[in-house]
């Protein structure tokens, strides 16, 4: 178990993104976990990322994007995910 990280799931809604990603930055440690979800994949480009690791979005949400997933986000499929939430004794979403 991951006691002292955290896992992020951000769900934001496209128009909320930027403030729940100004707000991650703010909570974020280096070695927490963030998931991009639904309209949030959007910004899997964003530079506020690019720096950091750890970041993973579900196959099925990558689908809605135009280009290629950047290098420094994985894609991952259901099972994967339940696998990595499991991990965590702490997680927070961020809306």
């Amino acid at each position: 178990m991951k006691s002292n990280q955290t896992l992020y799931l951000v769900q934001s809604t496209y128009a909320h993104t930027d403030a729940a990603l100004n707000k991650l930055l703010q909570i974020h440690t280096m070695h927490d976990a963030i998931i991009l979800m639904g309209d949030s994949v959007l910004f899997a480009e964003d530079q506020r990322l690019m720096h950091l690791e750890n970041i993973y979005i579900l196959e099925n949400d990558a689908e809605i994007l135009v280009s290629n997933l950047p290098t420094h986000i994985q894609c991952i499929h259901y099972a994967q995910f339940a696998d990595l939430i499991l991990n965590f004794t702490r997680s927070i979403s961020l809306k």
